[in-house]
């Protein structure tokens, strides 16, 4: 009888366990370096990013940019467009668009400086019947949208072209000047330091902003434009919002409109005619959506600073007047393709 041996089954012998990408970084944590770097990175708004980039690149073309005299001189530069621009969003959020915001600062203006200079009205109820005129057109604006079904690309590209019409007939083309020096001094004087119209700008973007951010009726613009239909669903007044965001937006181009007569201690029938494409360029370069329901205020205020610095650091350079709305619908560009790359990264 044989004996056969056997031996006791050895265990497979063992192999270097399974990599697995919950297992921590590798020794020397080299690799997980760039990836945590382009996370932060990918955190940080890429208008923001631009900014600095041209911060810095102006700062070593011009001596004299970064300097706080020129600095604060930015903030007053785009104070008309900034003041636009607040609107301009509001409206967007919506998924509207208002082409009227340029005619309405003229139109604005010169009825305030009709009423004060040939009328006789005194100035302060002039100055409340100026801004009584935006809010008529912004109010037109939002009828024609809500409750005539109008597109309101349409509806506000005439409104546009009856409020300049209306402010080259008000005095015949002509420029109105002479106003009260309280009125004047409103956009030469300064207080702690700063310009009084940059601290009218920071103010109305922090109420919008508050309003946005906090108020029921504010968040609802973000519904209404990412799905007008689900949010009528919802039980949203979206026609009231509709009439509320372009009165709001009528109001505040005529706010404008007083900054910058206050500045040129003039009404001008065509001022705010070359407005139109800045105000637009803000709200796209901080990213929020033509199509509706995506931007901020915050956003927007870097695309402000971002037209502002080009504007100036251009006129610096001595670059030709002509060629810096190049420069800027480039950048309009490059920030759409940065704003299509970004949401299809994080889709």
């Amino acid at each position: 009888m044989t004996t056969v041996d056997r031996k006791p089954s050895s265990p497979a012998p063992a192999g270097p366990p399974a990599s697995s990408s919950t297992d921590g970084p590798p020794a020397g944590g080299g690799s997980s370096t760039p990836s945590r770097f382009r996370r932060v990175m990918s955190q940080i708004p890429g208008p923001l990013i631009g900014l600095v980039v041209i911060f810095i690149a102006l700062s070593f073309l011009s001596p004299y940019f970064l300097t706080p005299r020129n600095l604060l001189n930015i903030l007053s530069q785009v104070s008309a467009v900034g003041v636009m621009s607040v609107g301009a969003l509001l409206v967007i959020l919506l998924g509207g668009i208002d082409l009227s915001v340029g005619s309405v600062l003229a139109v604005s203006s010169m009825s305030m400086a009709w009423l004060y200079k040939m009328a006789g009205w005194p100035f302060e109820v002039a100055l409340l019947a100026g801004l009584a005129v935006g809010a008529l057109v912004g109010l037109i604006n939002g009828i024609l949208t809500a409750y005539g079904k109008l597109q309101p690309f349409i509806a506000t590209l005439a409104t546009m072209s009856a409020a300049a019409g209306l402010a080259l007939f008000i005095t015949n083309g002509n420029p109105v000047t002479g106003f009260p020096e309280w009125f004047v001094a409103i956009t030469s004087t300064s207080f702690a330091g700063i310009p009084i119209q940059a601290i009218i700008l920071i103010l109305i973007f922090a109420i919008a902003a508050f309003w946005l951010r906090f108020r029921p009726s504010g968040r609802a613009l973000y519904a209404i434009g990412g799905n007008e239909e689900v949010a009528r669903l919802s039980g949203l007044p979206i026609r009231r919002a509709k009439i509320i965001v372009y009165s709001i937006a009528g109001v505040l181009a005529a706010i404008a409109g007083l900054l910058v007569t206050s500045r040129l201690d003039s009404a001008q029938p065509t001022a705010g005619a070359a407005d139109l494409l800045n105000v637009i360029a803000v709200v796209v370069i901080g990213g929020a959506s033509l199509s509706g329901g995506s931007g901020s205020l915050l956003g927007t205020f870097v695309g402000l600073l971002i037209i502002g610095v080009l504007n100036n650091g251009m006129s610096l350079l001595n670059v030709s007047p002509n060629l810096q709305p190049v420069v800027i619908g480039a950048v309009i560009v490059a920030a759409v393709l940065t704003d299509r790359k970004s949401s299809r990264r994080h889709a």
